[in-house]
């Protein structure tokens, strides 16, 4: 399905909720990534080319992200050490048995 998901509300028509692979290379990237989010994409971000930049803004940024995404419902997570995933309102991540 080419990294979209369909799944069927109550009347019948369809969702999509798109996965995106980016790579955040600055703080300006973060008004985009926060769009994609709220318009149902899971993104996929590989954060090494801002923190072979700025350690500082790379840590800013993921703070920001954290925030945004537990603020509309949707969800963040660590993927090894080169990549964070965003996902949107109502797409949890599976943290293993806790």
């Amino acid at each position: 399905m080419s990294g979209v998901m369909q799944a069927r509300n109550l009347e019948g028509k369809s969702k999509e909720i798109l996965l995106k692979a980016l790579a955040l290379k600055s703080i300006e990237d973060l008004p985009k990534i926060q769009e994609d989010v709220s318009n149902k994409t899971i993104v996929i971000l590989k954060v090494t080319p801002l923190a072979q930049k700025s350690l500082e803004e790379l840590k800013s940024s993921v703070e920001q992200l954290y925030e945004f995404a537990t603020s509309v419902g949707g969800d963040i997570a660590r993927l090894g050490d080169e990549r964070v995933v965003i996902t949107p309102p109502g797409v949890r991540i599976w943290r293993g048995l806790q």
